[in-house]
C-alpha cells in the first residue's frame, strides 16, 4: 500500500467544514460534485445565522466602488448565478428568488451626484451596463422613488435571491448526497494540529480527523482555537433588518441610498436594511438601528410608510480589516479558508465554493 493510501486509512473523513451556512453547504456540494466526502460541522442549524438573514443582493456592481481587484470576480460570480439558481430549481423544485430586478443607487445630493457620475463613468469605462439619470429618468425606472431625490446611479444586471430559500435548496441537496453528512449541534472548539499540519477538529464529544478541513464559520471564525497567529483576524458586524408587505406590491428595484437599502421579493415582502455595527456578538434588535433603517429606506421611498412591518431581525457579517475575504489555502497546511466576505457572502458563495474545492482536489492529489 502507497504512503498516500496509508495517510488516507489513518483519517475519519475527507474532508471536515467548520460551518453550516450558505458557504459551508455549498462548499460540501461542490466537494462532492468531485468525488470528495465531506462532514458539514454547524453549532446549531444549518443557515440559521448570517445566511438566513442576509437580503440577498447579488449586487456585483452597486457593491464596486471602484474596486479594480474585485471587478472581475464579483461580475463573474453574479453572471453565474442565472445557471447556478436554474440547477438547484431543477435538482429540488426550489425556486430560490433568483430574479434580475436591477439596482438604483440614489443620489439626495449634488455632492452624492458627483460620486455616482464618477463611479458610473468607471464602469462604463469597463464595459459594464451603468447609467446616470436624472430624477425624472430614475423615476421612470421606479416610480415609486421619492420626487426629491437628484437622481441616480443605475446598474440593470444586478440581482436578487432568497436567501431562506436557497438554505432550503442546498439542504435538500445535502441531504440526498452520499457524500456529504451533516451534523448540527457539533461545535468545533480547537484545530487539531500535528507536525505542523491541520488534521482534524476537536468537538464536544471527542475529535474529528480529516485530510482537510475548511474554515466557513461567518463571523465566529476567529473563536476557533488553533488558527495560525498570522491569519487576519475576522470580526462580526452587526446589520438589522425589517420586513415590509405592502399590498398590492408597488416597489419592483432594487434601491440604495444614503445608510439603506430596500429589496422588493415581487410578492409584497420588502427586506430593508442595514445597519453596520460594532456590537460584538449581541444579536439585538434596537429602537435606534430600526429608526435608522427605515428613515433611509423612507427616504427613498416614501409610499412604504404605508406598509405593514412584518418582522424584523439582525445578524451579522463576517469582516476581515483589509475587506478581503478569505479563501483558499491558508499559512496552516491542510486548513482551507472560506470566510470573511463581508457584504457579499450570498455573491460569493458558488464561486468561493469551487475555488474551494479545486484547491482541495489539489492538497490531496485527487484527479476529478
Amino acid at each position: 500500500m502507497s504512503a498516500r493510501l496509508e495517510l488516507l486509512d489513518r483519517f475519519d473523513v475527507r474532508i471536515a467544514i467548520i460551518g453550516g451556512g450558505v458557504m459551508g453547504c455549498t462548499t460540501a456540494l461542490a466537494l462532492a460534485d468531485r468525488g470528495l466526502d465531506a462532514v458539514v460541522l454547524e453549532r446549531a442549524v444549518p443557515g440559521a445565522e448570517a445566511s438566513s438573514a442576509a437580503a440577498g443582493v447579488l449586487g456585483a456592481q452597486v457593491e464596486l466602488h471602484g474596486s479594480e481587484a474585485d471587478l472581475n470576480l464579483f461580475v463573474r460570480a453574479r453572471d453565474g448565478w442565472a445557471a447556478w439558481a436554474g440547477a438547484l430549481r431543477e435538482a429540488t423544485g426550489i425556486d430560490v428568488g433568483y430574479r434580475v430586478s436591477g439596482v438604483l443607487r440614489v443620489a439626495r445630493a449634488d455632492r452624492e451626484g458627483i460620486e455616482l457620475e464618477r463611479e458610473v463613468g468607471w464602469q462604463a469605462g469597463h464595459g459594464l451596463r451603468a447609467s446616470l439619470l436624472d430624477a425624472s429618468r430614475a423615476r421612470e425606472v421606479e416610480p415609486e422613488l421619492a420626487t426629491n431625490i437628484a437622481g441616480a446611479a443605475y446598474f440593470p444586471d444586478d440581482a436578487q435571491v432568497d436567501p431562506s430559500t436557497l438554505l432550503r435548496a442546498l439542504m435538500a441537496l445535502l441531504a440526498r448526497s452520499a457524500r456529504v453528512t451533516v451534523r448540527s449541534g457539533a461545535t468545533v472548539h480547537r484545530l487539531l494540529v500535528e507536525r505542523d499540519r491541520c488534521v482534524g477538529v476537536g468537538l464536544d464529544d471527542g475529535e474529528l480527523r480529516a485530510d482537510a478541513t475548511v474554515l466557513a464559520a461567518g463571523s465566529w471564525s476567529s473563536l476557533v482555537a488553533g488558527l495560525p497567529t498570522d491569519l487576519p483576524a475576522v470580526r462580526p458586524i452587526r446589520g438589522q433588518i425589517v420586513v415590509l408587505d405592502e399590498r398590492p406590491p408597488r416597489v419592483k428595484t432594487i434601491v440604495f441610498g444614503a445608510g439603506g437599502y430596500l429589496v422588493p421579493r415581487g410578492d409584497g415582502r420588502v427586506v430593508c436594511g442595514s445597519t453596520m455595527e460594532n456590537a460584538g456578538f449581541r444579536k439585538e434588535v434596537t429602537a435606534a438601528g430600526m429608526h435608522a433603517v427605515l428613515s433611509a429606506v423612507l427616504a427613498c421611498v416614501p409610499s412604504l410608510g404605508r406598509a405593514q412591518v412584518a418582522g424584523m431581525w439582525s445578524n451579522f457579517r463576517p469582516r476581515v480589516d483589509s475587506d478581503r475575504a478569505l479563501v483558499g489555502r491558508s499559512p496552516l497546511p491542510g486548513l482551507l479558508l472560506a470566510t470573511g466576505h463581508y457584504r457579499n457572502g450570498i455573491l460569493l458563495s458558488k464561486v468561493t465554493a469551487d475555488a474551494v474545492a479545486q484547491e482541495a482536489l489539489s492538497l490531496l492529489s485527487v484527479t476529478p
